[in-house]
């Protein structure tokens, strides 16, 4: 009988290559496995959650919307039910994203430095929340830029919006502001990781700033000014309060002794690692 090395047995990650391939393979499955659930709760509750992601469109004026309802029209006869599968699908992947998340953590972490893995704590820990955030910012005004849009309907005329088109729009409104929101946590990242400094952000303020707004309004789906400025401001705002987490993180960095200084050209220099790094197998 041949035992099979794991990574409880083996903490530092090392396998034979097909060991790996094995592992990944049990990870995608159970990821996998997490997200076919998630997507049969999403059937089960398709009706609720239908309701909600149709509700920005209920508020609009009844001018704006077809007869005195608010419904939608359905193109075809397949399309019913992949509208059904793609919401279902959506709901799966947000409901599984604690089970696959673990899994890629639980595959990659062991072949990552302490301090890897402790920026990757705080970019999981952050990104959940800011992510949140943005979503429900476009969830609350979703309305608003289907307003806009729809009001350059000419009068007397009825404007037939599909479950596809409507369901395309709200998706991409989510994502699309969920992702802004993370930006300013990969400046925080990169600077923690020692590639980007406060004093190359300060330099750069003003572009990346404009960068913001140009951002803003390309990726907006309806690409109205209302929309455009709802990004665009609480993305400037996080990027000022990752600006200032950079400025302390270089002060507090700088006011460290260097264990560089005074060494000679043909000085050996001291290899200064935290212990728990030389715990868990780095090699110098």
């Amino acid at each position: 009988m041949t035992i099979r090395p794991s990574r409880n047995a083996n903490p530092d990650g090392r396998m034979p290559l097909i060991e790996h391939i094995r592992e990944l393979r049990n990870r995608l499955l159970k990821a996998l496995l997490g997200i076919l659930v998630g997507t049969g709760v999403g059937l089960w509750f398709f009706d609720p959650i239908w309701r909600f992601l149709q509700q920005p469109y209920c508020q609009l004026p009844e001018k704006n919307r077809l007869g005195k309802g608010c419904g939608l029209v359905v193109n075809g006869l397949t399309e019913g039910f992949f509208l059904n599968l793609k919401i279902s699908l959506i709901v799966g992947l947000v409901i599984s994203a604690p089970i696959w998340l673990y899994q890629l953590w639980a595959f990659v972490a062991p072949g990552l430095y302490q301090r890897e893995r402790r920026w990757t704590y705080i970019f999981l820990t952050a990104s959940v929340p800011l992510f949140a955030g943005g979503a429900t910012l476009a969830y609350v005004t979703l309305d608003k830029g289907l307003g806009i849009l729809l009001g350059f309907v000419p009068n007397g005329t009825t404007a037939l919006i599909t479950v596809s088109s409507y369901l395309g729009y709200a998706v991409a409104m989510l994502l699309i502001f969920g992702v802004a929101f993370e930006l300013p946590l990969f400046v925080v990242i990169l600077n923690l990781a020692g590639v980007l400094t406060h004093a190359r952000i300060r330099k750069s303020r003003r572009l990346i700033l404009f960068g913001l707004f140009v951002f803003a309004a390309v990726a907006t789906p309806s690409q109205d000014p209302f929309t455009m400025l709802a990004l665009a401001l609480p993305t400037v705002v996080l990027f000022e309060v990752a600006e200032v987490i950079a400025y302390f993180h270089d002060r507090h960095k700088a006011a460290r002794p260097d264990p560089y200084a005074g060494l000679s050209d043909d000085e050996a220099s001291p290899l200064d690692l935290p212990d728990s790094e030389l715990e868990d197998g780095e090699r110098v």
